[in-house]
């Protein structure tokens, strides 16, 4: 856990420099705070000892994640989606280990679909899961080709969204750590990764008024690498077999792009992670069944 929150320092800090310093800090201290509030309070009514509960960093890393995904200087919006995020959706299943769904996820899905404004409030040049500025003016550009969709923003950036290519770079960075330390499961990632890059190929007609993105667009706007490296690798909310985290993957990626491309959300990470982590359970028996009738 620890190494993961140290995994996440490299995007949040690019994110405090190029976006708001003041912002972030803000962000993460509430967070961090109100995690940890939040933890004690629910271990206390469930009866629960705090320790060694409260020092298992689970909720450092639910904090973290969600002061990247949200706008810098948000506190309000943080708390409440921290709230909902330990309370909701890892006390309320027994704590770690036992939560089916990703408890970030679903403290940011509480806040998205209930202040929206808040959510896509960014610093100009700046998005993140919500998808505020590049996804939502590219979604609603109308009759507007790609280049003029860029030209209008003021350049988009070489391969995606200003400020949130490098942002997911360094969040990409910290994430190929956790990869090489075997901390984290690959397959989820590449599934999710290559899904959107080959509907984003499909989709791509060279930038005209109907082009629905390239892949490069895909995996570098938005929080597309924050989610793919400390959100679908989550080991508790995935599937435990292989092709099941294969499928995991998948099934993240192409609706990520389905609420891209058609929903009425500029961008749907948190959603289609939710409805992958609904599931897992039959991914994980039914493949499991298949490979023990198999002899795999």
């Amino acid at each position: 856990m620890l190494v993961t929150a140290l995994c996440l320092l490299p995007g949040l800090l690019l994110q405090g420099w190029l976006l708001s310093p003041q912002g972030v800090a803000l962000n993460i201290a509430t967070a961090l705070l109100v995690g940890g509030l939040t933890e004690a309070a629910c271990l206390r009514l469930r009866r629960r000892p705090l320790a060694p509960h409260l020092t298992d960093a689970s909720s450092l890393i639910t904090a973290l994640i969600l002061a990247a995904a949200l706008p810098p200087g948000t506190p309000g919006a943080v708390a409440c989606a921290v709230i909902f995020a330990i309370a909701l959706g890892k006390q309320a299943y027994g704590g770690l280990g036992s939560n089916v769904f990703n408890p970030a996820m679903v403290g940011y899905a509480v806040v998205l679909v209930s202040f929206p404004g808040a959510v896509a409030d960014w610093p100009e040049a700046a998005d993140a899961l919500s998808g505020a500025t590049a996804l939502t003016t590219f979604k609603y550009r109308g009759s507007m080709t790609v280049n003029e969709v860029w030209q209008d923003m003021g350049g988009f950036g070489i391969l995606g969204g200003q400020n949130a290519e490098w942002i997911n770079l360094a969040f990409l960075a910290g994430g190929s750590i956790l990869l090489m330390l075997k901390l984290a499961a690959w397959r989820p990632f590449l599934g999710m990764l290559g899904t959107l890059a080959a509907l984003g190929l499909l989709g791509y007609d060279n930038g005209s008024s109907r082009s629905l993105g390239s892949p490069f667009y895909h995996w570098f706007s938005g929080g597309t690498l924050l989610a793919a490296c400390f959100v679908v690798t989550d080991p508790v909310t995935h599937p435990t077999n292989r092709r099941g985290q294969w499928l995991f993957g998948i099934l993240v990626g192409a609706v990520t792009f389905l609420i891209r491309a058609f929903g009425n959300y500029p961008d749907g990470i948190a959603f289609a992670v939710l409805l992958a982590n609904a599931v897992t359970p039959y991914l994980d028996r039914r493949l499991s069944l298949a490979s023990e009738s198999t002899g795999g």
